[in-house]
């Protein structure tokens, strides 16, 4: 388990400090961890790539900015403050207008492009 994985577990874990920490956009690294499932901190901006998660849900709470959810045939604004799950096997993209900080819910080793793959396949179990 990385050393700051340990500490995590013995002390609050201030968001938006770790969402700072983070240089690159589109890098999710992870903050938190139970069970199975990792807690990640993200910061985008622009649009991401259509993808899917068909072995999981993914769940995106807003910790600063709107996240704008592209999925079939609609689009889901999330608020500062606001949750949102989308369900296994469901198309999406994920896009801000403007720098958004996020925290992703999913089971450890999922990789934030799904099976696309490409260029923008962030490292899995990076914690920071």
């Amino acid at each position: 388990m990385p050393e700051s994985a340990s500490v995590s577990k013995t002390q609050p874990i201030n968001l938006a400090q770790k969402a700072a920490l983070i240089e690159q956009q589109w890098s999710p690294r992870v903050v938190a961890e139970m069970n199975d499932y990792q807690f990640k901190v993200v910061r985008i901006e622009g649009e991401f790539i259509w993808h899917a998660h068909p072995e999981t849900d993914e769940a995106f709470l807003v910790l600063e900015g709107t996240l704008r959810i592209d999925l079939p045939g609609r689009s889901v604004h999330v608020g500062a403050g606001e949750l949102y799950v989308v369900p296994r096997g469901i198309e999406h993209r994920t896009a801000a207008q403007g720098e958004a900080k996020l925290m992703m819910i999913e089971p450890r080793g999922i990789l934030n492009t799904g099976h696309e793959g490409g260029a923008r396949t962030a490292d899995s179990d990076v914690w920071i």
